[in-house]
C-alpha cells in the first residue's frame, strides 16, 4: 500500500482545522521539550534553542504546584531533572521557582513559555488533574489560543481542560480515541474512525505501542480521510524521519531538533 498522493505528486497532507496546524511548509516540526543535547530539558534555555534553530512549534508537559501555578515540566516529581526533590503537586511555585534544571536553569511556568516567544506553538500535556485549572488559566492570560494545541492520554483531562478556555485550541487523541480509531481503521469502517476522533484535530502517537503497530500508510491515509493530522514521537534517527514524511505524516516530535531540521531542508520544506 502507498501513501495517498496530492495533485502535485507528494503526500497528501491532512487539512487544517485549526490556526495552530497552519505551517508554510506544510510539516509540524515539534521539538520534545525544546533542543537540549545536555539534558536541560523543559528549560526556557532549551525552548530558547529551539526557536533559535528556527523551530516554530514546541513540545511540553504540565503539571501543577500546590498553589496552582502550571510549570513546563514532564515528571511529577523534581528528583530527575532538577537540583531539587519532592512532588510539584505538593510544593508551592515558591519552592519550585527555585529548582534547577541541570543545576543550572529554573523550572519555567508555563506562562512564562507562552509568553515568551509570543509566536512559538506549543503543544502542551495536561499531565495531571491538578494541572487543568493553572494550565486552562496560563492559556487564557496569554490569549495564546491559536497557537497551542491541547492533549493528554486522558481524555477527560483534555475536556476538562477545554471546558475552561474562552476560545477553541488545537487537540490531539487521547489514548482510548487512539485505540478506536485503530480499531475502525483495521475493521475499514471509516465512518467509525472518524467518529473515534470527532472531538480532536490530530493523532499524536509513536510507530509502534508494543506489538501493535501504530502508524503506516494505512492508518496516516485513513486519518486523513476523515480529515485528521497524523504527528508521531519521538523520532530522532534521519532515515525514521524521511521513512515517515514518505508516508505523508503531518509532523514529527523530535529531541534532535538539529537532525530534524536538516532532513527538513534537504526535502525542501523548511521554512
Amino acid at each position: 500500500m502507498h501513501a495517498a498522493r496530492d495533485v502535485e505528486g507528494g503526500p497528501r497532507r491532512a487539512p487544517a482545522r485549526h490556526p495552530y496546524f497552519d505551517d508554510p511548509a506544510g510539516v509540524v516540526a515539534l521539538a520534545h521539550r525544546g533542543f537540549a543535547l545536555d539534558g536541560r530539558e523543559n528549560s526556557l534555555t532549551a525552548f530558547g534553542a529551539a526557536v533559535a534553530l528556527g523551530f516554530r512549534y514546541v513540545e511540553t508537559d504540565a503539571h501543577a504546584t500546590a498553589d496552582h501555578v502550571a510549570v513546563a515540566l514532564h515528571d511529577e516529581t523534581l528528583d530527575r531533572t532538577t537540583d531539587a526533590e519532592g512532588l510539584v503537586s505538593e510544593l508551592p511555585w515558591s519552592v519550585v521557582g527555585r529548582a534547577l534544571i541541570g543545576g543550572v536553569d529554573p523550572v519555567p511556568r508555563l506562562e512564562d513559555v507562552l509568553g515568551t516567544w509570543p509566536d512559538l506553538r506549543v503543544n502542551v500535556d495536561v499531565k495531571s488533574e491538578h494541572a487543568i485549572v493553572p494550565v486552562a488559566d496560563a492559556i487564557e492570560r496569554t490569549a495564546s489560543h491559536d497557537r497551542v494545541c491541547v492533549t493528554s492520554f486522558s481524555r477527560v483531562r483534555r475536556r476538562e481542560t477545554l471546558a475552561r478556555l474562552s476560545r477553541p485550541v488545537a487537540t490531539s487523541a487521547a489514548t482510548g480515541e487512539v485505540v478506536r480509531f485503530l480499531a475502525a481503521h483495521r475493521a475499514g469502517v471509516r465512518r467509525l474512525a472518524g467518529r473515534a476522533l470527532r472531538d480532536v484535530d490530530a493523532l499524536q502517537v509513536p510507530v509502534a505501542q508494543g506489538r501493535v503497530r501504530v502508524v503506516d500508510a494505512g492508518t496516516v491515509a485513513t486519518a486523513h480521510a476523515v480529515g485528521r493530522h497524523v504527528h508521531v514521537w519521538t523520532v530522532d534517527d534521519p532515515a525514521e524521519m524521511h521513512r515517515l514524511l514518505d508516508l505523508g505524516v503531518d509532523g514529527l516530535v523530535t529531541d534532535r531538533a538539529d537532525l530534524l531540521r536538516d532532513v527538513l531542508r534537504a526535502r525542501g520544506t523548511w521554512s
